[in-house]
């Protein structure tokens, strides 16, 4: 197996700056120069990618930068001791020791547990003390040999078991029992120290831990005797905990991985603290994953709760988006625009005979199918009326969880109802969805932490906080928000139907430029919402609708960044890893089926350059298809749904247009950088 480390990997006292960024791309400079990766560009920006999730700066002066990427040819350490400390975000200052990890798209399981017993070691003050004190870089290579390869620095014996669950404190019967979890995005570094980090805080404590790391190196799971006799559980993750019904019931205190690594102390305080506490949160039995209204940590701001409320209840609404625009849109091909309003009639007579002729843009003008269209369209369009009931009752889960169900549904069923008028057939609408979610949620989370006796405590989250929750809130939409809310929601229909001209093509540029800023994030869901539920409103379908014209102008520029790397790879493929490339091939069919996340990897990789040509072809797609009218009454599909579009020729063109912009301009962007890094590597300006 090629060795991590190297002499050539080690830097010794220089000084790169006090900003990680400096830091980073100059191991990056050096893993490339040795011939383990391929791109430093690419390497640094995965590895800064990952920084801004969250600083990987640990107590201590130490930080471990980390990243998988494709560019990585082989697992790969590279070592600088800093004599000017830099900031990679840790609570107790900036870091002189710095670890940079890099591993390569499916790295074997042998390495990935060499890198994470390297991780553990990191939070022994023995180990990073002898970095400090190490003359030579082989002295440094000779020390993370020994950590990786099984030998304790002090008595030569091996390291626990990074598979094996860790464990300490006393096993006595009078001692507090906790049970951990940890995880990490990566699964490479933070996932182990905070593992040892716990498990060293309780050791000082004498209190009973057994700890089991999910990471990329695989663990042992917790033993069922071993959780039973927990007194409380804790969750320092920043993904989803994997079985997590074995602890249903159980006292539980939930945080992000680095906060295990900072406050280890606290959060063992915290666990012990709800284990006494009859009212303390508890976990829920009948989920695999963490659930949406936990899997933020108790130390989220205000605005990442918000959003992450708001993203569950799209993620949730998206599949009855996509089975019941995609049946609207069939329907319409078996029996052209006209099936609409024949549609109920035909269900009535539930006959094939007497049917009305077939309308325009049938595809084959059939009585049969006339019939089977028109069911299908039917089908359709009821999915498509859960749209606000289901957008705000999984909001109200993601606050609640179970018991925000109930009530968010019937809030967001109201909001189709309340302040239904001649002029506003759509009532409160969307928007009145998601205030009537986000109460709904909110009323039911604060009964949930109330007090109860335990004779109630079962009660509460089926009956009690549900029925509670929903005459709440429901007497509050009803009496209070119906007005307002119809009304804004009127007002924003109304505007939208009175674009016309350069307001429309503004509108199409805005769309097109948010839908291309984070491919499949936060802001392109905000503009795929605002198109999805405008479909939903009455007359939307009916062609030539300003919803319908803002539906295809976000399809299109939703489709442009997978296609215009797909392009970019065919015309410059040398500037592409040939992983790159082959993701490239798979670019071409995502971007024509509209699944813009087609181009993370290569934004993740180089999102400097890649994500603003994106945005710019979004933009020309957008405000293209919005001046020519185009019109699209299906919420996904891409090329493949061109039968539920008007002025199809336009629609390709729009598509067409964006494509070449973002795909030449990411090339030449690429271009400018490759020479500048090959110019740079020729100077050999970074000696470190």
């Amino acid at each position: 197996m090629e060795q991590l480390i190297t002499n050539d990997l080690v830097s010794l006292d220089v000084d790169l700056g006090v900003d990680s960024s400096a830091v980073i791309e100059a191991l990056a400079a050096r893993i490339t120069s040795v011939g383990r990766a391929v791109s430093a560009d690419e390497l640094a920006d995965a590895a800064k990618a990952r920084e801004t999730q969250a600083g990987t700066g640990v107590p201590g002066g130490i930080a471990i930068p980390h990243c998988r990427t494709a560019t990585v040819t082989a697992p790969t350490l590279a070592f600088a001791r800093l004599t000017n400390p830099a900031d990679f975000g840790a609570p107790d200052g900036p870091a002189d020791i710095v670890f940079m990890i890099a591993a390569p798209e499916g790295a074997g399981d042998a390495h990935l547990k060499l890198l994470s017993s390297l991780a553990r070691a990191l939070v022994r003050p023995d180990f990073t003390q002898a970095l400090r004190d190490a003359q030579t870089p082989g002295e440094i290579v000779t020390l993370v040999e020994e950590v990786t390869s099984g030998t304790d620095l002090k008595t030569g014996a091996a390291p626990a078991n990074t598979e094996t669950p860790a464990t300490t404190g006393s096993t006595g019967g009078d001692t507090p029992h906790l049970v951990a979890v940890t995880a990490c995005t990566t699964g490479i570094a933070h996932t182990y120290m905070a593992a040892d980090a716990l498990t060293q805080a309780a050791s000082d404590a004498g209190i009973d831990l057994v700890v089991e790391p999910q990471g990329s190196s695989g663990s042992s799971p917790l033993t069922r005797e071993q959780i039973a006799a927990a007194d409380a559980v804790i969750f320092a993750t920043d993904v989803g905990v994997k079985d997590q019904a074995r602890f249903a019931g159980k006292p539980v205190v939930r945080s992000g991985v680095k906060r295990a690594i900072n406050e280890p102390r606290v959060m063992i305080d915290e666990a012990l603290a709800a284990a006494n506490d009859p009212s303390a949160r508890r976990v829920e039995g009948d989920s695999d994953e963490t659930t949406a209204a936990e899997s933020g940590g108790e130390n989220e701001n205000a605005g990442k709760k918000l959003q992450r409320w708001l993203l569950t209840g799209v993620s949730y609404m998206i599949p009855f988006v996509a089975a019941g625009g995609l049946m609207i849109a069939i329907g319409y091909l078996l029996g052209g625009y006209d099936v609409s309003d024949k549609a109920s009639d035909i269900l009535a007579n539930n006959s094939l005979t007497n049917l009305p002729a077939a309308g325009d843009h049938a595809l084959f003008g059939s009585a049969f199918l006339y019939y089977i269209g028109a069911l299908v369209f039917l089908l359709g369009s009821w999915a498509f009326s859960f749209l606000v009931p289901a957008l705000a009752g999984f909001i109200a889960y993601a606050i609640a969880d179970r018991p925000g169900i109930a009530p968010g549904f019937v809030m967001g069923f109201a909001a189709t109802q309340i302040g239904v008028t001649d002029t506003n057939p759509n009532g409160a609408g969307f928007i009145g969805g998601i205030v009537g979610g986000l109460l709904a949620g909110l009323v039911a989370a604060w009964f949930a932490h109330r007090g109860v006796p335990r004779w109630l405590a079962g009660l509460m989250p089926v009956v009690v906080i549900p029925l509670v929750s929903t005459l709440v809130v429901g007497m509050a939409m009803i009496l209070v928000l119906a007005k307002p809310l119809a009304w804004l929601n009127e007002a924003l229909v109304d505007g939208l139907n009175s674009m016309t001209g350069s307001s429309a093509i503004v509108l199409g540029a805005v769309l097109g430029l948010m839908m291309c800023f984070d491919l499949g994030g936060p802001v392109n869901k905000a503009a795929y919402v605002f198109a999805v539920t405008g479909l939903s409103t009455t007359g939307a379908l009916d062609p030539g609708s300003s919803q319908s014209k803002i539906m295809a102008a976000v399809m299109l520029a939703g489709m442009v960044p997978p296609l215009a790397m797909a392009l970019s790879t065919v015309l410059r493929p040398k500037l592409y890893t040939p992983a790159e490339r082959e993701n490239g091939k798979a670019a071409w069919l995502l971007g024509a089926s509209f699944i813009s996340e087609g181009a993370i990897p290569f934004a993740a990789a180089d999102p400097f350059r890649v994500i603003p040509a994106m945005m710019a072809g979004g933009v020309v797609t957008g405000a293209m298809s919005m001046a020519a009218g185009v019109t699209c009454v299906a919420p996904h599909g891409g090329i493949f749904v061109f039968f539920a579009v008007d002025h199809v020729l336009w629609f390709f063109a729009s598509l067409a247009a964006g494509t070449l912009v973002a795909g030449f301009l990411v090339t030449a962007l690429k271009q400018a950088g490759h020479s500048k890094q090959a110019a740079a590597a020729a100077d050999d300006p970074v000696n470190v």
